[in-house]
């Protein structure tokens, strides 16, 4: 067990996969870059081959980000310089078979996981690559399947300990992998119904676009996993499912949150949102489910906890905080809009001073007070598409526009 959590909650100043390496959205940082523009406040910027989703992770001196080029089949990893973003490398593959997506979803919209010796990608349908921080490649797997939804892919990696976790998914191929971090080899693999895909006159959409969250419960670790109809934690070792609540709807868009004993999820497209003590075993929905929402707004990003109180952005940009013990809504405040630039798909990210981070789709990045009496600190724009979340390393953001990298902060 050690080897599996040892480098989990070392609170560094990377960044090593989409929601920050305690996977929540979290960071340790305090005084971060509240107030930038297109000019003001940028260390740098540069511009990216093409349109893209993922979140750049951030290790040492590296900044890593998953790229595809559409009409070339290529789905590829790059890697900037930190101090100049000057491109150092790029690797990848070339997948030309038919895969369906959205046309908002572009290929390799799941962001990177590295360790510091390793980067590891999921590329949907072509399978899951390890690369060291020098692009040679180190393993893959490309025999895991093909993946098929009419909104495409978007999990990504979590690495912990020796391990990887991932959410093969979602589609009738939907599958949790444990595979070991040096080797590529599986550990452990729980496969899920999976279900519709909602192309043609089938529109019974379903599936998890949500990654699993390891922490520790009393004497044991759990990991954390939302699907449609319910949610669970595994024995991360052995994969067992240790228990289930029921109450989520089909269709998942955001990971699960832990905080003081009690996990939370959310579904999306107008869904359900749950709390459930951690713990237990079986059917644990009428002895440990917290509170139930039947009916939630519609959200894609993922949210965070501080201080009891849970932070949520909902699809058209509005803050939701609600109260952690009962799931009671304490506001609703809009950022911004409304109008389809207002639109937020990014996850929230919290530092450590009780500042929330997010950037809608016109490339307005706002700061919030993480409190249950909103107060908008400031409003940033970029000025271009931005679907991806806020990266945080060493006093810096990162974010990926749809044509640009951004660096805010110091130099």
């Amino acid at each position: 067990m050690l080897v599996l959590v040892a480098s989990q909650f070392t609170r560094a100043a990377n960044w090593p996969m989409w929601r920050g390496e305690s996977g929540d959205g979290t960071s340790g940082e305090s005084g971060l870059p509240e107030k930038w523009s297109t000019t003001d406040n940028v260390a740098w910027k540069v511009q990216l081959p093409e349109r893209g989703n993922s979140t750049p992770v951030v290790w040492g001196d590296k900044v890593f980000v998953t790229q595809a080029i559409e009409n070339e089949g290529r789905r590829l990893l790059l890697c900037f310089d930190r101090k100049s973003g000057a491109k150092q490398w790029e690797a990848g593959t070339t997948y030309k078979e038919p895969e369906t997506t959205h046309p908002t979803n572009p290929y390799c919209s799941g962001s990177p996981a590295t360790d510091g010796e390793r980067v590891i990608v999921f590329f949907a349908s072509s399978g899951v690559f390890c690369y060291d921080v020098n692009g040679k490649e180190l393993w893959k797997r490309t025999d895991l399947g093909k993946q098929h939804h009419i909104w495409g892919n978007g999990t990504s990696p979590v690495i912990a300990g020796d391990r990887v976790f991932l959410n093969f998914g979602p589609g009738e191929n939907t599958v949790l992998y444990c595979f070991d971090k040096k080797t590529g080899k599986t550990l452990w693999q729980h496969k899920e119904p999976g279900g519709a895909s909602g192309e043609g006159t089938d529109k019974k959409w379903t599936g998890s676009w949500g990654d699993p969250l390891l922490r520790k419960v009393d004497t044991h670790y759990e990991l954390f996993m939302a699907y449609p109809g319910h949610l669970c934690g595994f024995d991360p070792l052995n994969g067992t499912e240790l228990w289930t609540c029921d109450g989520l709807t089909a269709l998942v868009y955001n990971s699960p949150l832990f905080a003081d004993g009690t996990v939370i999820a959310m579904s999306g497209y107008g869904g359900s949102g749950l709390a459930v003590k951690a713990g237990g075993t079986g059917n644990v929905t009428e002895k440990n489910r917290i509170w139930h929402l039947p009916k939630v707004a519609q959200r894609i990003g993922s949210g965070v906890v501080y201080q009891g109180h849970h932070y949520i952005l909902t699809d058209g940009g509005i803050v939701e905080c609600r109260d952690l013990k009962t799931g009671g809504l304490i506001y609703n405040e809009r950022l911004k809009g409304p109008g389809p630039t207002a639109q937020n798909w990014s996850s929230l990210v919290l530092s450590a001073d009780g500042k929330c981070y997010a950037v809608n789709q016109g490339g307005d990045a706002f700061v919030f007070k993480a409190s249950p009496k909103f107060e908008l600190l400031a409003t940033n724009s970029l000025g271009e598409k931005v679907i991806a979340s806020i990266a945080v390393s060493d006093g810096q953001l990162f974010i990926r526009g749809h044509q640009n990298l951004w660096c805010i902060g110091k130099k």
